[in-house]
């Protein structure tokens, strides 16, 4: 009885040996969970969804315009956001009478589609903004509740963490991709 229940103690600790060594690199380095935290991104995520994160793929292609990424804040690293890709690098974004233009570096001019968001609630803005060749234009979805590019500048691509595979909570908005909307004129 004694050699038994040795057994299943050395059984237990392999056990949980081995599913650490599984764990461990793949929270950290394919995938993580992410609690959105706010109201800047209403009403494509809400306040408390519990989303996991896709850390592996933007090291393999870069960020698509429209993309909802989970970033690091640029002015406390410590600080998570999520927010939408609105702009790519060597890009100019006018911001003007609640459209946004982009002026790429060898195409024509042209507006985004924004038909996905609330534009009544949204306020006008006039600005341009100028993007480096590794820097992104983000914004959230909710304009008038977010914090973004607007009011902190540029998003380094170093700062990109991934994208969010799926929503697990609320039970009702399980999703797949969720936010994934094409922004083309």
């Amino acid at each position: 009885m004694n050699e038994t229940r040795r057994e299943i103690v050395t059984d237990t600790i392999k056990f949980a040996l081995i599913a650490l060594l599984i764990v461990i690199p793949v929270r950290w380095f394919i995938a993580q969970p992410f609690v959105v935290r706010g109201a800047s991104m209403v009403p494509t995520f809400e306040n408390n969804e519990y989303l996991i994160v896709d850390q592996l793929t933007y090291h393999f292609e870069d960020p698509k315009r429209g993309d909802v990424i989970i970033m690091r804040y640029p002015k406390d690293p410590k600080t998570f956001f999520i927010k939408r890709i609105i702009g790519l690098p060597n890009e100019k974004i006018e911001t003007t009478n609640k459209k946004i233009i982009i002026h790429g570096a060898n195409t024509e001019p042209f507006t985004i589609d924004q038909s996905f968001i609330d534009l009544s609630r949204m306020r006008d803005e006039h600005a341009t903004y100028t993007l480096g060749s590794d820097e992104y234009f983000v914004m959230g979805d909710n304009r008038n509740e977010s914090s973004d590019s607007r009011s902190w500048g540029n998003l380094p691509r170093a700062d990109i963490i991934g994208r969010p595979v799926v929503r697990l909570f609320p039970l009702d908005r399980i999703h797949l991709f969720p936010g994934a909307v094409l922004l083309q004129q």
